[in-house]
């Protein structure tokens, strides 16, 4: 059975840093998309970065804040966030999938359960 599980969200003042963590199991993505998505309340899911094979992507909204790692020894994926903004306020979802577009979410197919990210100001 594949499973996605985040961990590392939590509550940040504005400017300050967390870093998630994305462990997988079940099977291994190495030629996959693996990326991170967001959807704040009220709001549509929405791409923050990607990562396949040597290439990495970044909406534009976090672009120079986070970064986007994988250690395919640990299977697992992480988003380090730096220099947090209130705005950055979400559920933080992991996902791994084979599709063409890395910021499309019908790219995925398997989707971790999200974890809560709080920037105060």
């Amino acid at each position: 059975q594949v499973q996605l599980v985040e961990s590392g969200g939590g509550l940040v003042q504005a400017g300050g840093s967390l870093r998630l963590s994305c462990a997988a199991s079940g099977r291994t993505f190495t030629r996959y998309y693996m990326g991170w998505f967001r959807q704040a309340p009220g709001k549509e899911r929405e791409f923050v970065a990607a990562r396949s094979g040597g290439s990495t992507y970044y909406a534009d909204s976090v672009k120079g804040r986070f970064t986007i790692s994988r250690d395919n020894t640990k299977n697992t994926m992480y988003l380090q966030m730096n220099s947090l903004k209130p705005e950055d306020t979400a559920v933080y979802y992991c996902a791994a999938g084979p599709g063409l577009r890395y910021d499309a979410v019908r790219s995925y197919n398997y989707w971790g359960q999200g974890t809560q990210v709080t920037v105060s100001s």
